[in-house]
């Protein structure tokens, strides 16, 4: 057996489970909150391209996708990021893949050589979406978890870590806005990291799929690839970032996303991609070319989040220390007893499902920096949001 394997963890949703085992929950409507799956509509006008290119299911994909999709991927991504210095080249910068997660796993079996002595060093932030974790191992190297907290913004202080520890790493994964605490990585974060990844010769892998909803019209996330176009890094050097229709357009089911960067390194991911056996179905790609390039259903469903989290912060913030995140669509409250209690007699009393902080992180320098948190995603009708942060309210006032 792989021997990495050995060394995975259970995945949160298995320990949600096994933590709530047994229980009864109350006779009431059940909500959950605990997973990050979008229950807004899918567009109709992606249904419709879906239904009209079903022969292309009689057709074997290319690893590589259609120049079409290429083309859709390459134009939104070098118009959304402002990419003037260096716009993507459809047939050397992106790549498609089947949703963000398969993607940020196959980059670590890419770039990390397993035969390092001592094992490459893989860093990310602490909590973390746990492919980062399970795809660092997967790939023999070591993660380094990095605590983001209240004191440091949610983000990573990249200037806290050692220079010997930098000179070991191959790869670092950021997440903006991030997942769990929706914090937004600024020009000068990208600056700094983009300045190590150039002295310390190590990848930068950017998950992204959460840059379409955020709270401001006027101020769109930044992206890696608009700071690395603004400092005229050539061919995108040390650079990938990852995108998705997942949250963007509500189509987690679609399975379809891009990957984009160092023009080189995509070769090498191209290569691996080929025997990993991962492409997209012509029809998936006809329907993503149509969402990539409609811009009216992605406004109309950050509309529909600012909303919701209005609603629910009004309700819940007289209880529970709680504030608005700069992007995505989790909340990432503190609670005021133990997170796996509190999710359990949640549960128990209200049947609301929702995920404790503790399982997105790992104890480092002597924490655990989700504990006493939850992750609360909104991603259900707004009706379906109000009556859970009710239901949460209520929880709260009898502890």
């Amino acid at each position: 057996m792989n021997p990495g394997l050995a060394r995975l963890q259970p995945y949160p949703f298995q320990r949600l489970a096994a933590l709530t085992q047994g229980i009864t929950p109350a006779a009431k409507p059940p909500i959950v909150m605990s997973i990050g799956e979008p229950k807004h509509a899918a567009p109709p006008f992606v249904q419709q391209a879906l239904c009209q290119n079903l022969r292309e299911l009689s057709i074997y994909p290319a690893t590589k996708g259609t120049a079409a999709l290429r083309a859709a991927t390459a134009a939104w991504a070098t118009q959304r990021f402002k990419l003037d210095k260096i716009p993507l080249d459809p047939g050397r910068h992106v790549l498609p893949c089947a949703g963000t997660r398969e993607a940020l796993f196959s980059i670590a079996q890419t770039v990390v050589d397993n035969r390092a002595d001592p094992p490459a060093v893989v860093m990310m932030p602490n909590p973390f979406y746990q492919i980062y974790e399970g795809a660092a191992l997967l790939a023999g190297a070591q993660p380094h978890y990095l605590n983001t907290t209240a004191d440091t913004g949610y983000k990573i202080d990249f200037s806290a870590i050692p220079a010997d520890l930098y000179r070991r790493t191959r790869l670092v994964y950021v997440c903006s806005p991030g997942n769990p605490t929706g914090a937004v990585l600024q020009k000068n974060d990208y600056r700094q990291l983009l300045e190590l990844a150039e002295r310390f010769d190590f990848v930068i892998a950017s998950d992204e799929c959460y840059s379409e909803i955020y709270f401001d019209e006027q101020a769109p996330p930044l992206g890696l690839l608009q700071v690395a176009n603004e400092l005229g890094i050539d061919d995108y050097r040390r650079c990938v970032v990852f995108h998705s229709l997942s949250k963007r357009s509500s189509l987690p089911g679609l399975r379809s996303g891009f990957i984009a960067g160092d023009g080189a390194l995509l070769a090498e991911l191209l290569r691996f991609r080929t025997y990993h056996g991962c492409s997209l179905s012509g029809t998936v790609q006809q329907a993503s070319i149509a969402a990539w390039n409609d811009e009216h259903h992605v406004r109309a469903n950050r509309v529909l989040y600012r909303e919701k989290f209005t609603a629910v912060l009004e309700i819940l913030g007289p209880v529970l220390p709680v504030q608005r995140p700069q992007g995505g669509f989790y909340l990432w409250p503190r609670t005021p007893i133990d997170d796996e209690r509190f999710t359990r007699e949640l549960f128990q009393q209200e049947n609301v499902l929702v995920l404790p902080g503790s399982y997105l992180s790992r104890e480092t320098a002597g924490i655990n920096p989700g504990h006493k948190h939850l992750r609360l995603a909104l991603v259900g009708g707004l009706e379906e949001c109000k009556q859970a942060a009710q239901r949460l309210r209520e929880f709260i006032h009898r502890l």
